[in-house]
């Protein structure tokens, strides 16, 4: 048996969709309402994409963590250069 909170929530969810459907087929119909939609599914497209690259970065963020860690080992790994390096005298 369905639930009945499940059943109103797809009802009401079917019904937005469609009264959304309505809105955008009056909006095309108007003057310039073809390129208003238009513009709106290229906003839409956009977006989505941008949000693509945006989950991106955690990954990036987790790679330059790792590479920065791993630069710090190797500057405490190696030996800070001796005290007695040959000096240059400068020639007249």
């Amino acid at each position: 048996m369905v639930p009945v909170a499940t059943t109103k929530t797809d009802d009401v969810i079917g019904r937005l969709a469609g009264k959304g459907e309505e809105a955008l087929q009056k909006l095309a119909d108007l003057p310039g309402g073809t390129r208003t939609v238009q513009a709106f599914n290229d906003l839409r497209n956009r977006v989505d994409d941008l949000s693509k690259r945006i989950r991106g970065i955690d990954a990036l963020e987790q790679r330059v963590a790792k590479l920065e860690k791993e630069v710090a080992s190797l500057r405490r790994a190696q030996k800070p250069p001796s005290s007695q390096s040959p000096s240059r005298k400068a020639t007249p």
